[in-house]
């Protein structure tokens, strides 16, 4: 089969260019190609063959999938039919990974803190399908892809759960007991993850010595803490297994505060803050009119401003803007290593009264995509000055990106 996907390199379908085939067999097969309309240079595209029963059910899946959003997810672009030669195909364009944990477990196994890693943002996209009585169909080793430093989860499988199992590909060990009976279930991906880890932290998936009704055997490299998370992902009865809410739960067990509920104690502080600075700054302003104006009446007639006045926040003398925090982008080490010279990217913030960044739009539109992700969560997190009978601000703030670092700016957007 690899030759036969092999000589349709170089073919063109809806506009994809199949450049390269990464990787094929009897039931479909993965080529590179790119997206111009989402400005990616690399993007990943899945040929499988048209089974005339099951064609319209698979595509359902993909515009299912692809009205998801969620960080870990990856994210399907386009599906649809197409013909090659004589055969019609079923094809999908998704984003391109550049690894897989399949393709790093016949090199090393997982670290227990590697796994506790992996386990947070996929039991977060679990977490997301499952609300949403959605199962991921096929959790194993190589649906969990790495794209640009971040984990994600192949999206081309999920689908309803309870709905049959019926799908173009052959069965697997990583498939749920409950499977082979018709039904694909959120549960199963729990089953999935369980066998999944066992293989990450020791590359071989576990046994079962005394046949499909006993205990899995674990090999003695298999953390103690991580045991019993196994064990319970890995009971034959669906019924038995943990959602992955409480696994998340399991996992980090400090519950999640509310967005506006976390941030209060940082606003107090900055407002204080904001208030003490800029009442100085009134004190000082007013000695210096007072004195120009008497300066035969000495400090000590000079009055002190009341403890309630207003704090107000216009631009410094120079036009920029009073920052009280600037978030600079943290770029692992691999990243920085692929940086030519400097990659700039510019982002647009509006700022309410209080100083909180309430929108932010690109205005970079040419930069890499890795780096505007990562300048565009950081410009969410900057915090200005409160400024009093204002309307919301606009100020831009200048990232660049070079081996050396990231450094950060914001101008005032009327300026530019």
């Amino acid at each position: 089969m690899i030759e036969v996907w092999a000589k349709w390199q170089g073919q063109v379908i809806n506009g994809f260019p199949l450049r390269r085939l990464l990787s094929g067999g009897d039931h479909g097969a993965v080529f590179l190609t790119e997206n111009q309309a989402q400005n990616l240079a690399n993007a990943a595209l899945k040929l499988v063959p048209a089974i005339p029963a099951l064609a319209e059910v698979q595509l359902s899946r993909w515009k299912t999938a692809a009205a998801l959003s969620h960080p870990h997810l990856i994210r399907i672009f386009e599906a649809g039919r197409c013909r090659l030669e004589d055969r019609q195909f079923l094809f999908v364009v998704m984003e391109g990974a550049e690894q897989t944990l399949s393709q790093i477990l016949p090199r090393r196994a997982l670290t227990p803190d590697e796994v506790r890693e992996m386990l947070v943002p996929t039991l977060g996209a679990l977490a997301y399908l499952h609300r949403r009585n959605l199962s991921l169909g096929r959790l194993k080793p190589s649906n969990i892809l790495v794209v640009e430093d971040q984990l994600k989860l192949a999206s081309d499988t999920i689908r309803p759960a309870g709905e049959p199992s019926t799908v173009i590909a052959a069965s697997s060990l990583y498939d749920a007991p409950e499977a082979k009976d018709g039904g694909l279930s959120t549960a199963g991906d729990i089953w999935g993850l369980g066998m999944t880890l066992v293989e990450a932290l020791t590359q071989h998936p576990p046994s079962w010595p005394d046949g499909e009704s006993g205990t899995a055997l674990f090999s003695a490299a298999l953390p103690p803490a991580l045991v019993e998370i196994v064990r319970q992902c890995l009971d034959r009865n669906p019924a038995n297994r943990p959602t992955a809410a409480q696994l998340e739960h399991e996992i980090n067990p400090t519950p999640r505060m509310p967005a506006n509920h976390w941030r209060v104690p940082a606003m107090v502080v900055l407002l204080i803050t904001a208030i003490a600075v800029w009442a100085g700054l009134r004190v000082l302003s007013s000695r210096t009119a007072l004195q120009q104006a008497a300066p035969a009446a000495g400090a000590a007639q000079i009055p002190e401003l009341p403890h309630s006045a207003p704090p107000v926040a216009p631009p410094s003398a120079n036009g920029l803007p009073i920052v009280l925090h600037e978030e600079i982008p943290d770029v692992s080490p691999s990243a920085r290593n692929t940086i030519r010279g400097r990659v700039k990217v510019a982002v647009r913030v509006t700022v309410d009264t209080a100083g909180n960044v309430v929108h932010e739009s690109l205005e970079s539109p040419g930069s890499s995509r890795y780096f505007v992700r990562l300048a565009t969560e950081a410009a969410r997190k900057w915090k200005f000055a409160p400024a009093d009978g204002q309307d919301s601000r606009e100020w831009l703030l200048r990232f660049e990106f070079t081996r050396g670092g990231v450094t950060g700016h914001a101008t005032s957007a009327s300026s530019q």
